[in-house]
Protein backbone atom coordinates (compact mmCIF):
# COMPACT_ATOMS: atom_id res chain seq x y z
CA UNK A 1 0.00 0.00 0.00
CA UNK A 2 2.87 2.80 0.82
CA UNK A 3 4.48 2.12 -2.71
CA UNK A 4 0.93 2.50 -4.46
CA UNK A 5 0.61 5.80 -2.62
CA UNK A 6 4.25 6.87 -3.10
CA UNK A 7 3.56 5.69 -6.89
CA UNK A 8 0.30 7.97 -6.83
CA UNK A 9 2.24 10.74 -5.21
CA UNK A 10 4.62 10.86 -7.63
CA UNK A 11 2.19 11.17 -11.01
CA UNK A 12 -0.13 13.83 -9.19
CA UNK A 13 3.41 15.74 -9.49
CA UNK A 14 4.75 14.84 -12.49
CA UNK A 15 0.77 15.60 -14.11
CA UNK A 16 0.30 19.06 -11.92
CA UNK A 17 -2.52 17.06 -10.95
CA UNK A 18 -4.14 18.71 -7.29
CA UNK A 19 -5.13 16.36 -4.78
CA UNK A 20 -8.70 14.87 -4.71
CA UNK A 21 -9.20 15.43 -8.52
CA UNK A 22 -7.35 12.41 -9.92
CA UNK A 23 -9.99 10.68 -11.33
CA UNK A 24 -11.08 13.48 -13.34
CA UNK A 25 -8.22 15.07 -14.33
CA UNK A 26 -6.67 11.49 -15.61
CA UNK A 27 -9.88 10.78 -17.45
CA UNK A 28 -9.79 14.78 -19.22
CA UNK A 29 -6.26 13.74 -20.57
CA UNK A 30 -7.69 10.48 -21.97
CA UNK A 31 -10.29 12.43 -23.89
CA UNK A 32 -7.54 14.86 -25.31
CA UNK A 33 -5.55 11.52 -25.95
CA UNK A 34 -8.00 10.20 -28.39
CA UNK A 35 -8.59 13.48 -29.78
CA UNK A 36 -11.87 14.97 -28.05
CA UNK A 37 -12.82 18.25 -26.13
CA UNK A 38 -13.46 17.43 -22.83
CA UNK A 39 -15.12 20.95 -22.48
CA UNK A 40 -17.60 19.96 -24.89
CA UNK A 41 -21.32 19.43 -23.58
CA UNK A 42 -21.67 15.75 -24.46
CA UNK A 43 -18.05 15.30 -22.40
CA UNK A 44 -18.50 17.81 -19.64
CA UNK A 45 -19.45 15.00 -16.96
CA UNK A 46 -17.50 12.50 -18.51
CA UNK A 47 -14.81 12.41 -16.20
CA UNK A 48 -17.54 12.61 -13.03
CA UNK A 49 -19.43 9.24 -14.83
CA UNK A 50 -16.21 7.36 -15.54
CA UNK A 51 -15.16 7.98 -11.97
CA UNK A 52 -18.25 7.04 -10.44
CA UNK A 53 -18.68 4.05 -13.08
CA UNK A 54 -14.73 2.77 -12.38
CA UNK A 55 -15.29 2.84 -8.66
CA UNK A 56 -18.33 0.59 -9.01
CA UNK A 57 -16.90 -1.78 -10.93
CA UNK A 58 -13.73 -2.44 -8.69
CA UNK A 59 -15.75 -2.27 -5.36
CA UNK A 60 -14.88 -6.12 -4.93
CA UNK A 61 -11.69 -4.51 -3.97
CA UNK A 62 -13.49 -3.04 -0.97
CA UNK A 63 -15.24 -6.44 0.03
CA UNK A 64 -13.88 -8.87 2.22
CA UNK A 65 -14.85 -12.59 1.33
CA UNK A 66 -13.88 -14.20 4.83
CA UNK A 67 -16.43 -11.52 5.85
CA UNK A 68 -18.86 -12.75 3.09
CA UNK A 69 -18.70 -16.31 4.19
CA UNK A 70 -18.46 -15.69 8.02
CA UNK A 71 -21.61 -17.05 9.34
CA UNK A 72 -22.86 -20.74 8.66
CA UNK A 73 -25.52 -22.95 9.95
CA UNK A 74 -25.05 -26.58 11.55
CA UNK A 75 -27.48 -28.19 9.30
CA UNK A 76 -27.71 -32.37 9.09
CA UNK A 77 -27.03 -32.15 4.94
CA UNK A 78 -24.91 -34.57 3.63
CA UNK A 79 -25.54 -33.82 -0.08
CA UNK A 80 -24.36 -31.51 -2.73
CA UNK A 81 -25.46 -27.59 -2.51
CA UNK A 82 -25.67 -26.10 -6.17
CA UNK A 83 -25.92 -22.70 -6.93
CA UNK A 84 -25.73 -22.02 -10.60
CA UNK A 85 -26.58 -19.45 -13.47
CA UNK A 86 -25.38 -16.52 -11.59
CA UNK A 87 -24.85 -13.83 -13.87
CA UNK A 88 -21.81 -12.14 -13.97
CA UNK A 89 -19.66 -8.84 -14.97
CA UNK A 90 -16.08 -8.38 -14.93
CA UNK A 91 -13.15 -6.51 -15.88
CA UNK A 92 -10.66 -7.79 -17.87
CA UNK A 93 -7.24 -6.46 -16.28
CA UNK A 94 -5.51 -6.62 -19.67
CA UNK A 95 -7.91 -4.37 -22.07
CA UNK A 96 -9.85 -2.72 -19.48
CA UNK A 97 -12.96 -4.45 -21.30
CA UNK A 98 -15.71 -6.10 -19.78
CA UNK A 99 -16.11 -10.03 -19.61
CA UNK A 100 -19.74 -11.63 -18.48
CA UNK A 101 -21.71 -14.22 -18.51
CA UNK A 102 -22.97 -16.89 -15.89
CA UNK A 103 -21.37 -19.08 -12.79
CA UNK A 104 -22.24 -22.46 -11.58
CA UNK A 105 -20.82 -22.89 -7.90
CA UNK A 106 -21.59 -26.20 -5.32
CA UNK A 107 -20.36 -27.45 -2.52
CA UNK A 108 -20.23 -30.26 -0.86
CA UNK A 109 -20.73 -29.61 3.51
CA UNK A 110 -19.28 -31.19 6.17
CA UNK A 111 -21.68 -30.12 9.50
CA UNK A 112 -22.02 -26.81 8.14
CA UNK A 113 -23.45 -24.60 5.25
CA UNK A 114 -23.86 -21.02 4.39
CA UNK A 115 -27.25 -19.10 2.86
CA UNK A 116 -27.54 -19.21 -0.64
CA UNK A 117 -27.44 -15.66 -1.23
CA UNK A 118 -23.93 -15.18 0.29
CA UNK A 119 -22.83 -17.36 -3.20
CA UNK A 120 -23.63 -14.59 -5.43
CA UNK A 121 -22.42 -11.82 -2.99
CA UNK A 122 -19.25 -14.08 -3.02
CA UNK A 123 -19.27 -14.01 -6.81
CA UNK A 124 -19.73 -10.21 -6.84
CA UNK A 125 -16.80 -9.85 -4.49
CA UNK A 126 -14.25 -11.42 -6.72
CA UNK A 127 -15.64 -10.28 -10.26
CA UNK A 128 -15.62 -6.53 -9.39
CA UNK A 129 -12.61 -6.42 -9.56
CA UNK A 130 -9.30 -6.29 -12.39
CA UNK A 131 -9.44 -9.63 -13.13
CA UNK A 132 -8.84 -13.09 -15.73
CA UNK A 133 -11.61 -15.26 -15.74
CA UNK A 134 -9.03 -18.54 -14.72
CA UNK A 135 -8.02 -16.76 -12.06
CA UNK A 136 -12.07 -15.25 -10.91
CA UNK A 137 -12.63 -18.95 -11.48
CA UNK A 138 -9.92 -20.33 -8.73
CA UNK A 139 -10.48 -17.63 -6.19
CA UNK A 140 -13.90 -18.32 -5.82
CA UNK A 141 -13.73 -22.12 -4.84
CA UNK A 142 -10.73 -21.35 -2.66
CA UNK A 143 -12.40 -19.21 -0.81
CA UNK A 144 -15.81 -21.30 -0.40
CA UNK A 145 -12.83 -24.23 0.93
CA UNK A 146 -10.79 -21.88 3.02
CA UNK A 147 -14.02 -19.98 4.82
CA UNK A 148 -16.56 -22.86 5.19
CA UNK A 149 -14.51 -26.20 4.62
CA UNK A 150 -16.77 -28.29 2.84
CA UNK A 151 -15.86 -31.86 1.85
CA UNK A 152 -15.55 -29.92 -1.37
CA UNK A 153 -15.99 -26.93 -3.98
CA UNK A 154 -16.79 -26.56 -8.11
CA UNK A 155 -16.95 -23.81 -9.70
CA UNK A 156 -17.36 -23.51 -13.29
CA UNK A 157 -17.52 -20.18 -14.96
CA UNK A 158 -18.92 -19.51 -18.82
CA UNK A 159 -18.37 -16.13 -20.09
CA UNK A 160 -17.72 -13.77 -23.30
CA UNK A 161 -15.65 -11.58 -23.64
CA UNK A 162 -15.38 -8.48 -25.74
CA UNK A 163 -11.71 -7.86 -25.43
CA UNK A 164 -12.24 -11.07 -28.28
CA UNK A 165 -15.42 -9.85 -29.68
CA UNK A 166 -15.07 -6.11 -30.48
CA UNK A 167 -11.24 -6.07 -31.28
CA UNK A 168 -8.17 -8.34 -31.63
CA UNK A 169 -9.42 -11.96 -33.35
CA UNK A 170 -13.28 -10.26 -33.38
CA UNK A 171 -14.82 -13.84 -32.85
CA UNK A 172 -18.57 -12.99 -32.11
CA UNK A 173 -19.69 -16.16 -31.11
CA UNK A 174 -16.82 -17.71 -28.81
CA UNK A 175 -17.19 -18.34 -25.14
CA UNK A 176 -14.15 -19.33 -22.57
CA UNK A 177 -15.32 -22.14 -20.01
CA UNK A 178 -13.03 -22.28 -16.89
CA UNK A 179 -13.85 -24.64 -13.48
CA UNK A 180 -11.90 -25.17 -10.71
CA UNK A 181 -12.64 -28.48 -8.34
CA UNK A 182 -11.33 -28.93 -5.03
CA UNK A 183 -11.85 -31.93 -2.46
CA UNK A 184 -14.42 -34.51 -3.94
CA UNK A 185 -15.45 -33.02 -6.79
CA UNK A 186 -11.57 -33.28 -8.05
CA UNK A 187 -10.88 -36.92 -6.30
CA UNK A 188 -14.46 -38.33 -7.24
CA UNK A 189 -15.49 -39.22 -10.55
CA UNK A 190 -19.22 -39.42 -9.73
CA UNK A 191 -19.67 -36.35 -7.67
CA UNK A 192 -18.28 -34.05 -10.53
CA UNK A 193 -20.42 -35.96 -12.86
CA UNK A 194 -22.91 -35.23 -10.60
CA UNK A 195 -22.30 -31.25 -10.63
CA UNK A 196 -21.79 -31.33 -14.43
CA UNK A 197 -25.03 -33.19 -15.18
CA UNK A 198 -26.89 -30.69 -12.85
CA UNK A 199 -25.70 -27.24 -14.47
CA UNK A 200 -26.29 -28.47 -17.88
CA UNK A 201 -30.16 -29.41 -17.26
CA UNK A 202 -32.92 -27.49 -16.91
CA UNK A 203 -34.97 -28.34 -13.32
CA UNK A 204 -37.18 -25.36 -13.11
CA UNK A 205 -38.12 -24.80 -16.70
CA UNK A 206 -41.94 -25.29 -17.55
CA UNK A 207 -43.00 -28.66 -19.26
Amino acid sequence: MAHTEEALRQLRAALEIPAGQEWESVVRLLLRLVGEDPTREGLRRTPLRVKQSLQFLTSGYRSDPKKILSRTFTVKHDEMVLVKDIDFFSLCEHHLIPFFGRCHIAYMPDKKIIGLSKIPRLVEAFSRRLQVQERLTTQIAEAIDQHVRPLGVACVMEASHLCMMMRGVQKQNSRAVTSSMVGVFRTSDKTRAEFLTLIRSNLGSPG
